[in-house]
């Protein structure tokens, strides 16, 4: 309950900000920092859509010291959330545009295929962030431990 506790404030209602600061896991996986330290970004350039280069991550944090590849084939684990995102995409823009723009179903897998290749960076992204945040924990303490 301890996590619980930390994100409700003002009479019970959850407080989103909160949420979005350093020392949080969403504030990791938005932005893409060091899950143990949030001071740094994991990869060489921000832009996703620089598809020869959206993988390129640093070998490890130069603030805090963690080797974000930890064993060899860490990330294959991204390939399920990388899954899980996409077919939430995909369910997403279905409903949309067949239900809120009332196309036909061709129209609408039509809408579903733009829709994961333009936001399929994104999405890999995303699920490396997830992924190394489901194994790593924010440190409050990682520049004590380096001394």
């Amino acid at each position: 309950m301890k996590i619980v506790n930390l994100h409700y404030q003002n009479h019970g209602k959850l407080n989103f900000l909160q949420m979005l600061k350093k020392g949080s896991k969403l504030y990791s996986i938005l932005t893409g920092t060091c899950p143990k330290c949030h001071e740094e970004s994991m990869y060489k350039v921000k832009n996703s859509y620089i598809l020869s280069k959206v993988f390129d991550m640093h070998e490890k944090c130069s603030h805090c010291g963690l080797k974000y590849k930890m064993e060899p084939s860490f990330f294959f684990g991204a390939m399920f959330v990388s899954y899980a995102l996409g077919v939430g995409l995909g369910i997403i823009t279905f409903l949309v545009s067949h239900y809120g723009f009332q196309t036909n179903l061709k129209t609408s897998f039509v809408a579903i295929m733009l829709s994961l290749t333009c936001f399929m960076p994104i999405i890999m992204r995303l699920s490396r962030n997830i992924w190394i945040n489901l194994n790593i924990g924010f440190d409050k303490d990682w520049k004590e431990k380096l001394k």
